[in-house]
């Protein structure tokens, strides 16, 4: 990775007070409902996604008490819950854009995640991608209490939101908080502007926006006085 500036690069404590995702539409109560639809064929999803949102519930509960470790721990046996399924959603993706007539043979095993994937119903697939946007987004809000954050982590699963979700206010602003206190200024800049350009009067956006430009005019200064 193309570092810009290196030293040390200081906390502010507005950036990275941020709550979990933990409810966007997709708790137990709400769902319970629209996962009995799909029937006897597809209960095995719906009981890895009834215990994944239940591992998720259980994280932002701990989230809210700031048992931090704790809640890091549910929202990872969350999407160990989904593992098989999301393993198999991508595998179908990759099917989907490749040639039908070659991935044909495949659709018709009912063995492996191949078939776990196709046999999720177009609202179970909406809600497996939901929760897993959730947790990593949690996952990263968790990070940011710690008091030696890992900015790789915080980094790595902000950018599996934005892979799924690409204007995610809060994986956008996360990414270049973590962007930041890695010394890519360049890049914390795009993910800050980014992020504020959906909420233009976002104070902790704001915030690190200027600190990032400071850094990038420091380093821009010390490069003329290389020369």
């Amino acid at each position: 990775m193309e570092r810009q500036c290196s030293g040390a690069a200081g906390k502010p404590s507005a950036g990275s007070r941020t709550a979990p995702d933990g409810a966007r539409g997709a708790g137990p109560s709400s769902s319970v409902g629209a996962l009995h639809r799909g029937g006897s064929q597809s209960a095995e999803p719906d009981e890895l996604i009834r215990r994944a949102l239940d591992f998720k519930s259980q994280g932002a509960q701990c989230y809210k008490e700031k048992k931090f470790r704790e809640a890091i721990g549910k929202y990872h046996r969350a999407l160990l819950e989904l593992k098989g399924l999301l393993l198999a959603q991508e595998e179908d993706d990759d099917v989907g854009d490749g040639d039908a007539a070659a991935a044909a043979p495949s659709s018709s095993s009912s063995g492996g995640g191949g078939g776990l994937g196709r046999s999720l119903t177009g609202e179970q697939s909406q809600l497996l991608e939901s929760i897993e946007i959730d947790c990593y987004n949690s996952l990263a809000a968790c990070l940011l209490q710690a008091e030696l954050v890992n900015y790789e982590r915080v980094k790595e699963y902000c950018l599996k939101v934005l892979k799924k979700e690409g204007e995610n206010f809060k994986a956008l602003y996360r990414s270049g908080v973590a962007f930041y206190h890695l010394g890519d200024y360049n890049k914390a800049l795009y993910y800050l502007k980014e992020a504020r350009s959906r909420q233009p009067t976002d104070t902790n956006v704001v915030r690190y926006i200027q600190l990032t430009e400071m850094k990038l005019s420091r380093c821009s200064q010390r490069e003329k006085e290389a020369l």
